[in-house]
């Protein structure tokens, strides 16, 4: 249910496409070096999203730090790392877990459950550093899987599940920014979890599985009025974000939320009008 948070490069200048891959470097670097291979691979572009976010607001000191890796092997690459990234890797492990424990109790996945066992040592001394997030992070997995059992068809019912899991992982500290930054989040997990049925719509009806768009869908006007929701979801949340005094990265930060989150969106779209189109 992630990797909707991206950048969209062509708008980015140069210097602020290589400064945000610095950031996701560095964010995959400390979940190689706290998890392992396994954690590296829970990498997500949301993640690295949400360490700009905070780093800005809050101006964290950034370290700069040159590495090889698999991808790249030959010649070092920039790295940048702080207290920030340490926190979105142990969040992302955090979901990666319950993803992994829901795979298998849903579908009784042999990868779900060797990786919810892998990760059940870190999630633990995880639950005890974060009480806050690890139990909202239960709480709300735990209504998105009751809203499946009922196949509820209720959007706003089931992405808000969501939203409340995204806001409060958004709440890096309870200060002044709480309340925007919750808001913040609220709207943009309602928009990742509404982007990923949309995405998964297709494949959901092929297999029969549960998909809150499946009688949506069939509606008249469904593509547009689909688009305005998603819409309003970012306004709402981009709303929101312009109350920040974010001036670090300013211009990373909207290009994601202004182009980057719709890249997919408009991928999809395309594909989907390419098929009607050679059907017709």
């Amino acid at each position: 249910m992630f990797g909707y948070v991206n950048i969209c490069k062509p708008e980015l200048k140069v210097k602020e496409f290589y400064k945000y891959k610095a950031y996701y470097c560095g964010l995959c670097k400390t979940l190689k070096d706290r998890y392992g291979r396994l954690g590296q691979m829970t990498l997500t572009y949301d993640m690295t999203f949400l360490i700009v976010l905070l780093t800005s607001l809050y101006e964290s000191e950034v370290k700069r730090e040159q590495h090889r890796c698999l991808v790249h092997p030959v010649k070092k690459h920039d790295m940048l790392v702080n207290e920030i990234t340490e926190y979105a890797a142990d969040m992302n492990i955090a979901l990666s877990y319950h993803h992994f424990l829901d795979d298998w109790k849903d579908d009784k996945s042999i990868a779900g459950l060797a990786g919810s066992k892998a990760l059940n040592s870190a999630y633990k001394k995880m639950a005890k550093k974060y009480p806050r997030q690890c139990s909202e992070i239960s709480r709300c997995i735990k209504q998105l899987q009751d809203s499946e059992k009922k196949k509820e068809e209720n959007l706003d019912a089931v992405s808000r599940s969501f939203g409340e899991l995204m806001a409060d992982l958004f709440v890096y500290r309870e200060d002044r920014w709480e309340n925007t930054l919750r808001n913040l989040g609220f709207y943009l997990g309602k928009y990742i979890y509404l982007m990923d049925a949309y995405d998964d719509l297709e494949k959901d009806i092929k297999n029969e599985s549960y998909n809150p768009l499946k009688t949506f869908s069939r509606k008249e006007g469904y593509e547009e009025d689909y688009k305005n929701i998603l819409i309003m979801m970012m306004a709402e949340c981009t709303a929101e974000f312009e109350k920040l005094p974010c001036i670090q990265d300013i211009d990373i930060l909207r290009n994601i939320l202004y182009e980057g989150v719709w890249m997919k969106y408009t991928s999809i779209r395309n594909e989907k009008t390419a098929k009607e189109g050679t059907k017709a």
